[in-house]
């Protein structure tokens, strides 16, 4: 899972909004404003017989502060993305 979901920078992260183009799930924002240090992404590539299916996770980020539940708050009542 994405470690972005319990950022507090998530909804100004520019690494995040590059993740949700790569998820076509809708913005946070519109105009990202905050550039995390050293954002690690782990892409796990599926194939379903022709389909090629590419799942995009932060999993470290020097800039990482957490804040428990954070994207829950500003989507509530959504699925937390997995």
């Amino acid at each position: 899972m994405c470690i972005c979901v319990n950022c507090a920078f998530v909804d100004r992260c520019t690494t995040y909004y590059a993740v949700e183009e790569q998820h076509q799930q809708p913005h946070l924002t519109d105009e990202p404003s905050f550039e995390p240090d050293q954002p690690t992404i782990n892409v796990n590539i599926r194939t379903f017989g022709e389909e090629i299916q590419l799942e995009w996770d932060v999993v470290g980020c020097a800039s990482f502060q957490l804040e428990s539940g954070r994207w829950s708050r500003l989507r509530p009542g959504e699925l937390i993305p997995t």
